[in-house]
């Protein structure tokens, strides 16, 4: 059986955000920790719900710094639905972010260009682009809990049918991936 923290006080979000954000306590919030291997679905700050999930193969620590490095992203990202995918019932969430892109344009990783598209994307909630040099399509999926992913998040079937009932129906909402 998964453990994940009853409340959201008992998160350890460290650095991640602040313990007074309003979006730890909103009506849907999904956190990941990622050394856990857990997925807690959280309302007005109590878990309602957790869940194994699984990882990339090999299973890579630390944020996701670019495109192929296996790594599943950390911090705050919003979400929506991903109807086609080749993955069972998939929620795209909204990678790369704008601390993201601030790192990539830094590091040579992405064009002003590209930094400045994200950053539209972020302020008009919608999903930013993908085919960067900071990598995407990281979504939460089905097809098992094992550490087989490359980024992603998943789920058991059953466990990812179930979060979707949860969630509003347009799947946006605020998910937190924490190491």
């Amino acid at each position: 059986m998964p453990e994940c923290p009853p409340t959201v006080d008992a998160l350890p979000i460290g650095v991640l955000a602040d313990p007074a954000d309003p979006r730890l306590r909103g009506e849907h919030l999904v956190v990941v920790l990622k050394e856990r291997r857990v997925l807690g679905h959280y309302a007005g700050g109590a878990l309602t719900r957790c869940s194994r999930v699984g990882l990339a193969a090999g299973a890579p620590t630390g944020h996701k710094q670019r495109e192929g490095d296996l790594r599943t992203p950390e911090g705050w990202y919003r979400t929506s639905d991903k109807p086609t995918s080749r993955w069972y019932h998939a929620i795209a969430i909204h990678y790369p972010g704008l601390d993201d892109a601030e790192r990539g344009l830094r590091d040579g990783l992405v064009d002003q260009a590209q930094h400045d598209a994200i950053a539209a994307a972020v302020r008009a909630d919608t999903k930013p682009p993908q085919t960067t040099g900071l990598g995407g399509e990281i979504l939460f999926h089905g097809g098992g809990a094992s550490d087989w992913t490359l980024g992603c998040i998943a789920l058991e079937d059953a466990e990812i049918d179930a979060l979707r009932s949860a969630l509003p129906k347009d799947l946006r909402f605020w998910t937190l991936i924490l190491p």
